[in-house]
């Protein structure tokens, strides 16, 4: 039942992360791919359906991650209070730059919430990959299972970290990279003219980031923590993910030289799953390891819930995923095609 909701988790995980990674790569190049107002609006459009409805996914996760084990949401969210407050922030100031953007008149306000939603969704995406970092590096935890991390201390990987060092911002820098490209990739799947152009550009040379930044990553990992490899030895199958990142990273390359942006996107949207289903399964069945004693660690095994609750749940959260599955695929259906602009705005 452990492993079952530890696989639950990390899929709603990854659903957030593709969905709410394109609009967030949207808002990471809104400022330099948009150039004209009606361009600007144009991104919106794209967006403008999904982009609220993709969060429920991360409340989705977080609720799951609360339900199933209770010692971890209450580890993790008590010693990452600081960077969550950030980041919720980040998520408030963005939908306040979405929305109030066409609600304000103004030149002058105008830009300031284009910068707004732009500038949040930049940061967004380094938190949300500084936070893996965090997760695959370890924490300090304490015998209760508790710690606390500063922000920053002196960019070392040591026994007590700052939850900014090099590592964790490496992997933050690779999720700007890979949601840039994610955004750039829809914005030209849903835009025409001279966006379009700018969009596919822009998803030309982040590519080049992304292909760099994994392979660095990949490395720095094994560096931080030796034992990520363990699982693949234990289970070869596993090494099918590293095939499916390389193979999704060149179909992204290759599809796009032959302007077929759409697979190309799908074939981001894999590149992300296989990145967070390979820290997943290199992490199992820790779920929060310490950074300094191992026997430390938070695990599936002394972080679940009661049995006869999990088993409850399960059928309930079924029912919701479900329902949600078929909104979303009702949703997406309606949006499909490209975006216009018609007189009224978003």
């Amino acid at each position: 039942m452990g492993t079952l909701w530890f696989v639950l988790v990390a899929l709603l995980i990854v659903t957030y992360v593709v969905l709410d990674g394109f609009d967030l790569g949207a808002g990471i190049i809104h400022l330099w791919a948009a150039r004209k107002d009606y361009e600007r609006q144009m991104i919106l459009r794209a967006i403008g359906p999904v982009w609220d409805g993709n969060e429920v996914w991360l409340l989705a996760g977080g609720g799951t991650l609360y339900f199933a084990f209770p010692q971890l949401y209450a580890s993790s969210f008590s010693g990452f209070y600081l960077p969550l407050m950030m980041v919720l922030w980040l998520l408030m100031l963005r939908g306040i730059g979405i929305e109030f953007r066409n609600h304000v008149e103004g030149p002058v306000w105008q830009k300031f919430f284009d910068a707004l939603f732009s500038v949040s969704s930049m940061l967004l995406a380094v938190f949300f990959g500084a936070a893996i970092g965090n997760v695959v590096r370890g924490v300090p935890l304490g015998p209760d299972g508790y710690f606390f991390e500063p922000l920053w201390t002196n960019f070392r990987i040591g026994p007590h970290p700052g939850i900014l060092d090099w590592y964790s911002v490496l992997i933050g820098l690779l999720a700007f990279a890979a949601l840039t490209s994610h955004g750039a990739l829809y914005v030209s799947t849903k835009t025409e003219g001279s966006l379009q152009q700018r969009a596919h550009r822009t998803a030309a040379w982040s590519w080049w980031s992304v292909a760099i930044l994994t392979v660095l990553s990949l490395v720095a990992s094994l560096k931080v923590r030796p034992t990520v490899i363990e699982n693949f030895r234990l289970h070869p199958w596993g090494w099918a993910i590293p095939v499916i990142v390389l193979g999704s990273l060149f179909a992204m390359f290759y599809l796009r030289v032959k302007q077929n942006d759409r697979v190309a996107f799908v074939a981001s949207s894999v590149y992300l799953a296989s990145m967070l289903g390979g820290a997943a399964f290199a992490l199992y069945p820790n779920v929060l390891p310490s950074s300094a004693r191992p026997e430390l660690n938070l695990t599936i095994q002394n972080t679940l819930s009661g049995s006869y609750g999990l088993r409850v749940g399960l059928a309930w959260w079924l029912i919701g995923v479900v329902l949600a599955l078929g909104y979303y695929i009702y949703l997406f259906r309606l949006f499909r095609g490209k975006v216009t602009l018609p007189s009224e705005k978003y």
